[in-house]
């Protein structure tokens, strides 16, 4: 199942997509995207997204708590 992580700053987004990487190599790099919503012409304010496949349900809860620490959400996509 994809994984959306939700972050205001890049570097929370870049930081935590390494981390992943690093604790489950086999999933590969995440992917870190812009959001970018239909007709917003204002880009400051568009979050950073991790885009995550295949993390396991058990796996959930931790990476929940790495997420929160950089004040961002999950979203299952």
């Amino acid at each position: 199942m994809r994984q959306l992580l939700v972050f205001a700053e890049r570097d929370d987004a870049e930081e935590v997509a390494e981390t992943l990487a690093e604790w489950f190599p086999l999933l590969g790099m995440p992917v870190v995207v812009r959001e970018t919503l239909a007709g917003e012409d204002d880009a400051e304010d568009a979050q950073w997204l991790v885009v995550v496949e295949g993390l396991a349900e058990g796996h959930l809860a931790k990476v929940d708590a790495l997420v929160e620490e950089r004040e961002g959400w999950r979203e299952s996509g």
